[in-house]
């Protein structure tokens, strides 16, 4: 007998089957060991023994594959994506980044769909969102926003077994409209307009970073005289400028009543600058001749503002400063921008739009892709991509184009002096 149930012991990770005193049958799968090393098996019950089977090889294989759910009480979505967004994604990504992921999460993820639990979340949960989202207002850029964030976030979760599926990945985020991400680059004509205002502002030499070498946001703002060289002509790109973010200096006892950036007595919480994360983004960027001697009349124009300020200069050794010294806020360059396109009479415009318009005049000249991804600060393994979403085919290319077919096809002959009348026209 004592033989006959040691041939009958189940071996280590074997499930137990069997039917029970209520009538249905039961199992007990082995799916490893809890916190404290004790073993962990999860109770399943079904009403016939092949429903029963069949689910049990499926939890094994979960199990076998590291994607079943692991012990203790199941996270909410509510409570998983706050706790991912401040303590596995903030330690990790870039501030902007992090502030990215933290509205999404806050302002639409956990109010939409926070009371579910994380391994019961269905794709369509998250489709319904994003209809309510559009429904009451929102692009549809900002619930892909949602969407990219809570596939990351939700990823994250299956990795770690809290759940045994990616609902984000298997959503459907809503139809990007086609003019919703359209942009049409500054023409020759209105970057000269713009030339023409820029010479009669303070800090003129910014513009025309962003609208003659595609000089990003972060970029030009970030930019230290150690990192331009005029003798030689070319400046390197090291670091970014950041958002300022504040919190409140004035103390709960008397408290400013105002938001943080707002409080008169406002404490700097994040760094001016970061270093630039790609080594496509740590580049050196050659001068034009004329943007050569916008920076050096720029220089002496600080070097005067500092002398006349005095004891009020708040030295940072930054390019493009406030009037009393100091970094540029990005905010206030945005809006400098506004203003600078209403000056000049030129249509309103995202400032990354320059960005657009100097790699379109790039390829206009007939610079070289490996030349313009340089200038850029394109990495070379989406450098294609990137050239298909910021080079943009313009009219006059397309007339060009046409001339060179007629003249192949039809044998039309040259004409230089009404091609140059059209390309004028154009």
């Amino acid at each position: 007998m004592a033989e006959e149930k040691k041939r009958t012991r189940r071996a280590n990770g074997e499930s137990a089957i069997y039917l029970g005193k209520d009538g249905r049958w039961h199992a007990r799968v082995p799916m490893g060991y809890k916190d404290d090393g004790s073993p962990y098996r999860r109770h399943l019950t079904r009403p016939t023994r092949k429903e029963l089977v069949d689910e049990v090889r499926r939890l094994e294989k979960q199990r076998d594959q590291g994607s079943a759910r692991q012990p203790g009480k199941p996270w909410t979505v509510a409570k998983w994506l706050e706790h991912w967004v401040e303590n596995i994604a903030k330690p990790v990504v870039s501030e902007n980044t992090y502030d990215g992921y933290e509205v999404a999460v806050r302002v639409h993820l956990v109010p939409g769909i926070g009371r579910h639990r994380i391994d019961r979340l269905e794709p369509e949960h998250l489709e319904s969102l994003y209809r309510r989202m559009q429904s009451a207002g929102s692009k549809a850029g900002t619930a892909h926003q949602a969407h990219r964030t809570a596939r990351t976030a939700l990823g994250e979760a299956v990795r770690r077994g809290h759940a045994a599926k990616n609902a984000a990945a298997l959503a459907k985020p809503p139809r990007m409209e086609e003019d919703e991400n359209e942009v049409e680059p500054y023409s020759v004509d209105e970057v000269q307009r713009l030339l023409l205002e820029v010479n009669k502002r303070r800090n003129s030499a910014r513009w025309m970073l962003a609208l003659a070498l595609g000089l990003r946001q972060g970029e030009t703002l970030g930019l230290r005289w150690s990192d331009v060289d005029l003798d030689n002509e070319y400046l390197k790109l090291r670091r970014n400028r950041l958002r300022p973010k504040y919190e409140h200096g004035c103390g709960e006892a008397a408290p400013c009543g105002r938001k943080a950036g707002y409080c008169p007595a406002r404490v700097q919480v994040r760094r001016e600058t970061k270093n630039t994360k790609s080594r496509a983004g740590r580049r050196a960027v050659p001068l034009p001749g004329p943007l050569v001697v916008m920076l050096r009349s720029h220089w002496e124009a600080q070097a005067r503002e500092r002398a006349t300020a005095g004891n009020l200069w708040t030295d940072s050794e930054y390019v493009f400063t406030k009037p009393l010294g100091g970094p540029l806020s990005p905010n206030t360059d945005y809006h400098d921008w506004k203003r600078l396109l209403e000056d000049a009479g030129v249509r309103d415009g995202r400032l990354h739009d320059a960005r657009h318009t100097a790699g379109t005049v790039l390829m206009l000249l007939g610079v070289p892709d490996r030349v313009i991804d340089q200038i850029m600060g394109w990495e070379p393994g989406g450098a294609a991509r990137m050239r298909a979403r910021y080079l943009h085919v313009t009219d006059p290319m397309l007339k060009e184009a046409a001339r060179k077919i007629e003249r192949a096809i039809w044998g039309a002959p040259e004409n230089p002096a009404v091609d140059k009348d059209q390309d004028n026209e154009a």
